[in-house]
């Protein structure tokens, strides 16, 4: 059975101490939390923080990465970098990279290629613009995006991949997809993986719901056949809100 990942992304919130103390924080929250964890402050946070969870039931996470391994890239960070700092996971592809900083899906795919030949797991991030869905795209928008992010990766590597599905109208706003809205859109990513692989890879890949979930949604998201866990951002940020996601009780079927 898939296990329950719950990733919290702090994006460009608190300073080195802050992080800090708020990994601490959460690390004796989530202890002897039965779900798999992982926490990714910013850069200059990731190996301070790599201290607090060493030996922890919580994983260290970054948010970004380059595809090159070193070089000319000013202000880029390679793989080898955020391995030597002590991370495990890294996030690619997260809507803010895709529209703000207008990555490509060539350049993410890039990006997970490099990372999982270099044993980091990689959070795969798809999702539909409101437009898009209003346009009734949201399932071809994911589809498209699961597809090119895990061109070249084999099936051997899938078991290092996370995919979190992220309605891009729904992060930061408050506005959440109903749980079963939510549950279609995961339910055809993991039919998109079938596609790619087959049913046992896809019946085994972790799919994320990462659009506003929080203490008082988690439960009926989580309890959807589907959804395996939630990229968390706002509700990460202080440990109580993250722990009410990260410790609720979930029946699945």
């Amino acid at each position: 059975m898939r296990k329950i990942f719950i990733a919290g992304n702090w994006k460009m919130h608190k300073t080195v101490e802050q992080s800090v103390a708020l990994a601490q924080e959460v690390v004796e929250a989530v202890k002897g939390g039965r779900y798999k964890y992982m926490i990714a402050p910013s850069f200059p946070a990731l190996y301070s923080v790599s201290q607090v969870v060493k030996g922890t039931n919580v994983l260290l996470g970054a948010q970004n990465m380059n595809a090159a391994a070193e070089g000319a890239h000013t202000g880029e960070v390679s793989f080898m970098q955020l391995v030597s700092a002590g991370v495990q996971v890294v996030i690619l592809g997260h809507s803010e990279r895709r529209h703000t900083y207008k990555e490509t899906d060539e350049e993410i795919n890039a990006k997970v290629l490099t990372a999982l030949e270099h044993g980091l797991e990689v959070i795969l991030c798809v999702g539909e613009t409101l437009e898009q869905r209003e346009a009734g795209k949201a399932e071809e928008v994911c589809k498209q995006q699961t597809e090119a992010g895990l061109r070249s990766v084999t099936e051997t590597q899938m078991q290092q991949v996370t995919i979190a599905y992220e309605p891009v109208w729904a992060i930061g706003t408050g506005k959440t997809a109903t749980p079963d809205d939510a549950q279609a859109i995961h339910a055809h990513i993991r039919k998109t993986i079938a596609h790619l692989y087959n049913n046992a890879v896809a019946e085994n890949v972790t799919i994320q719901y990462g659009g506003s979930m929080k203490g008082e949604n988690a439960q009926a998201l989580l309890s959807m056949p589907d959804i395996d866990g939630g990229l968390i951002g706002g509700a990460s940020l202080k440990a109580n809100t993250f722990a009410e996601i990260a410790l609720c009780s979930v029946q699945k079927g």
